[in-house]
Parts: C-alpha cells; structure tokens; sequence
C-alpha cells in the first residue's frame, strides 16, 4: 500500500484456528477449511470472500495469521480518503 494513512481494524478469536495450507483458500467463495459432510463448525463459505471483495474495492487488504488450536486474528487495512 502506498505511503499515506490508513485505518486498521483488527478482529481474533479463539476458535479452532485454520491450517497454514488452507490460508489462501479461505477467502474463495464456498469454500471451507472443513468440507466434510462430519464437520463440527457450520457456514456457507461465503463471509471470507463477500469481505475481502469489499475491502479490496475500498483499496484495502485483509492479512490473516491463524494456528491450529490457537484460534485466528483477521488483519483489515484501509486507505483514508
């Protein structure tokens, strides 16, 4: 992102956190971490990508840092203006 200011918004958990391997695939729409019909967690797989369209068309970023077992912290960077 270009030298200027911008607001951060930053959003954790402590869920059951996503695999490393599966970080970029989270934001696909429809996609899940678990996809299996046995799943604990529920959602249609479409928050993720319904977020990052918003923020990118803001000219934004959204980072992700997650662990399993340690839960996940969402990143959301936007330009001011």
């Amino acid at each position: 992102m270009p030298a200027g200011e911008y607001v951060k918004l930053s959003v954790s958990d402590t869920g059951v956190g996503i695999p490393g391997d599966k970080l970029t695939e989270i934001f696909e729409s429809f996609t899940q971490v678990d996809a299996s019909t046995a799943r604990k967690y529920g959602g249609s797989g479409l928050g993720l990508a319904i977020s990052q369209w918003a923020v990118r068309a803001h000219g934004g970023f959204i980072e992700v840092n997650s662990s399993i077992g340690g839960g996940s912290t969402f990143r959301i960077v936007l330009p001011i203006g």
